[in-house]
Formats: structure tokens, sequence, C-alpha cells
């Protein structure tokens, strides 16, 4: 990999960073609704749980995707970035742009989903 092409990876990997930090905190405001903003309706309070779960799930995949993107980062200017680790092959520059935390190739990620 060109270090332009590392130089790119960095750049999205910054911007998607930003994007997911933001996300999260989102995703906070809406676990942790200001006190006194609550409903005394039982029936919305237990739509309001039923929400707020969806938002912990949220919250803790947004949360591992950031901490697999600041761990690309760091390993963008490695020999390591961008090969697959279970088959040692370069993961397509396609496959990077979509998710550059990308630790294996597409093919390598089927044989351990089945």
């Amino acid at each position: 990999m060109s270090p332009e092409q590392r130089a790119h990876f960095k750049a999205i990997i910054e911007v998607q960073v930003a994007e997911l930090s933001e996300e999260i905190e989102t995703i906070k405001a809406a676990i942790y609704p200001n006190k006194g903003g609550g409903t005394s309706d039982k029936v919305a309070h237990i739509s309001f749980k039923q929400e707020q779960n969806v938002h912990f799930q949220r919250h803790a995949e947004a949360t591992k995707r950031l901490n697999r993107l600041k761990q690309a980062y760091l390993k963008v200017d490695t020999a390591e970035y961008g090969v697959c680790q279970e088959c040692e092959e370069a993961i397509p520059l396609a496959r990077l742009e979509l998710m550059p935390e990308s630790l294996y190739c597409v093919a390598c990620m089927n044989e351990m989903g089945r």
C-alpha cells in the first residue's frame, strides 16, 4: 500500500471516528433523558424502557466499532494494515473504503461465519 493510500485511509478513519463519536453522544442522550422529562403513564414508561434497551444495544455496537476504528488508525502506518489476519492476503481496497477497520478479507470472513 502506498503512503498516499495510507494517508487516504487515515483520513477516512478520522471522519468515521468523529461521526461515530457524535452518534454515541446522541445515543447517550436518548438513553439518559433529562430528569423530570419522563412520563407517569405506565404504558409510555414501558415503551421508553423498550426503546432504552434498543439504545443500549446501539451504544454497545457503536462503541465496539469505534474501538476497532481507533485500533485501525494506530495500525494504518504499519505493514499489518490492509492484510487479512487469516490468509495474509491483501484486503481489497474497496472493502477498506467501506470498512477501514476490516481485519479479514471477504472470503475469510465468510468462512469464519460458517
